[in-house]
């Protein structure tokens, strides 16, 4: 497993955790979108947070579910991760 969040898996984990199917391709050409744009809210947010520290088996910056879009997500995610935080 890569240590690196795509557009496709964000997009995966907003459906498995809040139900909202998402066009990965339509995310990556408007990744500065609000998410509620998306239709994700503060909780789903919450809830992809819990699973990628699940996965990764590490916490995410504190800050990760105040994200407003996916480019914003993506890189703080990214950032950590790849930082090994």
């Amino acid at each position: 497993m890569t240590d690196r969040l795509t557009i496709e898996e964000l997009a995966s984990l907003m459906k498995k955790g809040a139900g909202i199917s998402v066009d990965p391709a339509d995310m990556a050409n408007r990744p500065d979108s609000a998410f509620d744009e998306w239709g994700l809210d503060s909780l789903g947010l919450l809830g992809i947070v819990g699973e990628l520290e699940n996965r990764h088996s590490r916490p995410l910056p504190s800050d990760a579910d105040k994200c407003k879009s996916p480019r914003e997500f993506l890189d703080l995610v990214n950032t950590a991760l790849t930082a090994g935080t």
